[in-house]
């Protein structure tokens, strides 16, 4: 009779402790300091000198991108929304090649670019779902800038002097609402996505699962989050000035750097280490 009660103690004992170490809210993320952005930047950069003609490649796809949309807005505004709904869904898939690459260089492979190009296959539904939640989001940020138009302004600009009209201080109205609008849902498209991407790449995790871990990310380190998000603002907006050509560097480094960025605040159990490029644990 003794010894049925000490075999009965270690199932009791082990069993209700591995559903709480995959429960996605009892994943453990790192704590940053300020300096974290910075160096992700820098992990970004030294990755993209690393395999360069994949980050030329895909910054070359983004910058393309950025002039499509640049004359569709130019000749065809009304086209606008519909063209960015579509490079919407396809820059998460561009994305993950150089998430891959920076995977490989982490792993000590060689990146390969035909293998980036095919890197989405495995989280090829997952991923189709969080694009769509990204497109809902565009869409009804879309729908809410209209709104902003149809309230603050009394007639459509011609496409002729669009630009001049829509940036003159006659309508400083229209562009503080405007601004407003659009940073409440640029924020709520920066919380959802920060590292939820490579998470879905990394660990083919479902994409509500990957989307919480990225907004317990920015509520957990909110000041370096904002200032992350900043930097991200500020380089592409410099990288557009010059014809978008900027976007052939600017954009493979910030996609290697967001690899660096979800490493460090998700690290992988056997590489997690104290203190690593401004993560404190």
């Amino acid at each position: 009779m003794a010894t049925t009660h000490p075999d009965a103690s270690p199932p009791h004992h082990d069993t209700p402790a591995s559903p709480e170490r995959e429960s996605v809210f009892s994943l453990p993320l790192a704590d940053l300091t300020s300096a974290a952005p910075f160096r992700w930047l820098a992990a970004g950069w030294r990755d993209f000198r690393r395999c360069p003609r994949i980050g030329l490649f895909y910054g070359a796809c983004f910058a393309l991108m950025g002039q499509a949309l640049w004359q569709a807005f130019l000749h065809a505004p009304a086209y606008v929304l519909a063209l960015s709904a579509g490079f919407l869904l396809m820059g998460p898939f561009l994305a993950l090649g150089l998430y891959d690459a920076s995977r490989a260089l982490e792993e000590g492979r060689t990146p390969s670019l035909r293998a980036s190009l095919t890197s989405w296959r495995p989280t090829l539904s997952t991923m189709a779902i969080f694009a769509g939640v990204l497109l809902i989001l565009e869409m009804l940020w879309g729908r809410a800038s209209l709104v902003v138009f149809a309230v603050t302004m009394n007639t459509m600009p011609s496409s002729e002097n669009m630009l001049a009209a829509l940036i003159s201080l006659d309508n400083v109205e229209f562009l503080i609402t405007y601004v407003v609008v659009g940073a409440i849902f640029a924020g709520l498209i920066f919380v959802s996505s920060a590292i939820s991407i490579p998470m879905i790449l990394d660990r083919q995790t479902d994409a509500v699962s990957a989307a919480l871990t990225s907004f317990r990310a920015c509520l957990q380190n909110p000041g370096v989050m904002l200032l992350w998000g900043a930097l991200i603002t500020v380089l592409c907006v410099l990288a557009m000035l010059p014809a978008f050509l900027g976007l052939l560097v600017v954009a493979p480094v910030l996609g290697h750097a967001t690899w660096h960025a979800y490493r460090h605040i998700v690290p992988a159990p056997e590489r997690a280490r104290p203190g690593d490029d401004g993560v404190t644990r």
